[in-house]
């Protein structure tokens, strides 16, 4: 059996996309940013590297939703303690922090890897069309 030849690139090169989050749904948006952040549209994708580039969102406090998404979806977090489950709905927090769902839709796009936290570095969020 042959053996492949597996190119990895020496440079990667990171490029900046601005995406307007009030075109299209939470969902749709999300997964389009984490999959330039993770650099699953370049050509010499590899998956062990880091070769995303930066993303920034704009107009982020006019996200779409879909059905009745923003009045039933509920964010979870326990604080190790018995009786520490605590819940926030998507409307109030969407509320105080709009660019907080989207951060956590993306978060959860992109996969476990020692790198995550970095690639969401490289995620900016903006309120406003600037």
């Amino acid at each position: 059996m042959k053996s492949q030849n597996i190119t990895i690139p020496k440079t990667v090169n990171r490029i900046w996309w601005q995406i307007d989050a009030s075109k299209l749904p939470l969902g749709r948006i999300a997964s389009e940013i984490a999959i330039h952040l993770r650099g699953k549209h370049k050509r010499d994708f590899t998956p062990h590297m880091d070769m995303g580039d930066f993303v920034v969102a704009v107009n982020v406090e006019k996200l779409k939703f879909t059905g009745r998404k923003i009045d039933q979806k509920q964010y979870f977090r326990h604080s190790g303690y018995l009786g520490g489950l605590k819940k926030t709905s998507m409307k109030t927090l969407f509320q105080k922090n709009p660019a907080e769902i989207l951060k956590k839709a993306v978060f959860s796009m992109i996969d476990e890897l020692k790198f995550r936290k970095k690639i969401m570095s490289r995620l900016k969020l903006v309120t406003g069309a600037k």
